[in-house]
C-alpha cells in the first residue's frame, strides 16, 4: 500500500522530483561510466601508467555523486516538510510517513539507475574517444559492456538514496503536526548538534589528511591532497550555515548599500535561512575545490617535475575532471531553482505589500550572487590549503601553481547557473497570479 501510494506521488508530482531523479540518473552514469573505462582500461596492459589517474577520476565521480544525490534528497526532503506536518495532522504516524518517505526515495532511485545504466556505456565510449584525442590511450581504450562496474553504480545509487531518504525520514518526522500553521521563517535551530559532530570530525580528519601531505612523495600527495579536500568539503558543508550566516550578513551588508531594496530582502533571507542557503551554496563550494585541486595540483606536480604539455595533451587532465564538474554545475543549478522556488510564497506575499517584480528579480539575483560567492570563498579556501600542501610535497615550498582565466570560468560558469536557475524558478511568482494554481 506504501509503495503504491509513493509511485502515485511521485507520478503527481513529477516536477518536485524532477532535481532529485536527474541527479540519481547522472551519478549512476558517471560510475558506472567510470567503472567501464576503468575495466577497459586495466585490460591493456600498455595503459598502467594511466590507471592511476583513471582510479582518481573515478573515485572523485563517486564521490561528488554521494555528495549531490544526498544533498538533493535533503533539500527535497525540506522543501515538503510543511506536507509531513499535514500528514501528520490527519493521523499518519512517525512510522508511516518514514516508510512514505523511504518508499518515494526507492521509486525515484529504481527509475533513475535504470536510466543511469542505459547511459553509461556512451559516456563511456565519449570518455574513451576523449582519451584518444587527448593522448592519454593513444591506441583508444576498449569498452566492453561488464556487469561489474553496472552492479557498483545500482548500489551506489540505490544505496545513497536510501541513505538520504532515511535521514531526511528522520528529520520530517521531527516536525510536529503544529508546524504547518506555523508561518515563521526563521530557523530555530542553525546547527544540530548531530551536524556539528559529523562537520568537526570531517574537518578534522581532513586537517589529519592536509598535515599528512607534505611528508608523502609526490606521486602519493595527490590523492592524499584530494582525499583532504573531500573531507574539508563534507565538513564545511555541514557547519556551512554559520559561515552562511556571517558571510551573508557582511556581503549583504554591501548589497544593501548599493541597492536599498533588493539589497536588503536578499540580506534578510540569507540571515534568517542559512541552512537553505547552504544547501545552494555546496554545490558551488564542491564545483570550485574540487575542480581546483585537481585541475592544479596536475599543474603543480607538471611545473615541480619540469614537464610542459602541450597540443591535446593540455585538456588530458579538463577532461578527466570535466564530467563531475559538469554534474556538480547541473546541481548548482537544480539546488538554486528547488531554493528558491520554496520562497514563490514569500515573493508573492510582498508583491501584495507593493514591492515591483522588478525588484524582486534583483533581490534573487543579490541573494543567489551572495550565496555563489559564499560558496566561492569556501571551496577557494580548501583548495588553496590542500594545493599548498601539495606543493610542498612537491618543491619543498609551500607554493603551488594555477591559472587564473581556468579559475574565473568556473566561478563564472555557477554564478550564471545559479542565476538561471533562480529567475527561472521565481519568474511564475513574480509575474504571474498573486494566488497560486
Amino acid at each position: 500500500m506504501t509503495l503504491v501510494l509513493a509511485w502515485n506521488n511521485v507520478r503527481a508530482n513529477r516536477m518536485g522530483f524532477a532535481a532529485s531523479f536527474a541527479a540519481v540518473v547522472l551519478a549512476v552514469m558517471l560510475v558506472g561510466g567510470s567503472g567501464l573505462v576503468v575495466a577497459g582500461a586495466g585490460a591493456r596492459d600498455e595503459l598502467n601508467g594511466i590507471m592511476g589517474l583513471l582510479v582518481l577520476s573515478a573515485v572523485v565521480s563517486g564521490f561528488v555523486s554521494v555528495f549531490v544525490v544526498a544533498g538533493m534528497l535533503g533539500l527535497h526532503v525540506l522543501r515538503q516538510r510543511r506536507t509531513w506536518a499535514l500528514l501528520r495532522s490527519v493521523g499518519m504516524t512517525p512510522r508511516q510517513v518514514r516508510w512514505l518517505i523511504m518508499a518515494e526515495a526507492l521509486v525515484v532511485a529504481v527509475l533513475a539507475s535504470a536510466v543511469g545504466c542505459v547511459l553509461a556505456v556512451p559516456y563511456a565510449v565519449l570518455m574513451a574517444a576523449f582519451m584518444r584525442m587527448t593522448g592519454l590511450a593513444p591506441e583508444g581504450v576498449p569498452v566492453e559492456v561488464t556487469p561489474g562496474p553496472f552492479i557498483v553504480a545500482l548500489v551506489v545509487g540505490l544505496t545513497v538514496t536510501l541513505l538520504a531518504a532515511r535521514v531526511a525520514a528522520r528529520k520530517a518526522v521531527a516536525v510536529g503536526p503544529l508546524e504547518v500553521l506555523r508561518d515563521s521563517a526563521a530557523q530555530r535551530r542553525l546547527l544540530p548538534w548531530p551536524r556539528a559532530a559529523a562537520g568537526g570530525a570531517a574537518l578534522a580528519g581532513g586537517g589529519v589528511l592536509l598535515w599528512l601531505v607534505p611528508q608523502l612523495t609526490p606521486k602519493d600527495a595527490a590523492p592524499a591532497a584530494l582525499g583532504a579536500t573531500m573531507a574539508l568539503c563534507v565538513g564545511a558543508s555541514a557547519l556551512g550555515p554559520v559561515a552562511v550566516r556571517g558571510m551573508g550578513w557582511l556581503l549583504g551588508a554591501l548589497a544593501a548599500r548599493l541597492d536599498p531594496g533588493a539589497g536588503m530582502l536578499a540580506r534578510s533571507s540569507l540571515i534568517t535561512q542559512p541552512r537553505r542557503a547552504m544547501s545552494a551554496a555546496s554545490p558551488v563550494m564542491l564545483t570550485v575545490a574540487l575542480a581546483c585541486t585537481f585541475l592544479f595540483a596536475v599543474a603543480t606536480t607538471d611545473a615541480a617535475a619540469g614537464v610542459t604539455r602541450t597540443g591535446p595533451s593540455v585538456w588530458a587532465a579538463p577532461m578527466l575532471v570535466g564530467s563531475a564538474v559538469a554534474y556538480t554545475v547541473i546541481s548548482v543549478l537544480n539546488a538554486t531553482a528547488m531554493t528558491m522556488a520554496e520562497r514563490a510564497g514569500e515573493i508573492r506575499l510582498l508583491r501584495t505589500v507593493g514591492t515591483k517584480p522588478r525588484q524582486l528579480a534583483r533581490a534573487v539575483c543579490w541573494e543567489t550572487l551572495i550565496v555563489t560567492c559564499v560558496g566561492t570563498l569556501l571551496g577557494t579556501g580548501i583548495a588553496a590549503a590542500s594545493l599548498t600542501m601539495l606543493g610542498k610535497a612537491a618543491t619543498g615550498e609551500p607554493w603551488f601553481a594555477y591559472s587564473l582565466p581556468q579559475y574565473a570560468g568556473l566561478v563564472l560558469v555557477c554564478a550564471v547557473s545559479g542565476l538561471a536557475g533562480g529567475l527561472a524558478a521565481t519568474r511564475r511568482a513574480r509575474r504571474g497570479p498573486l494566488l497560486p494554481d
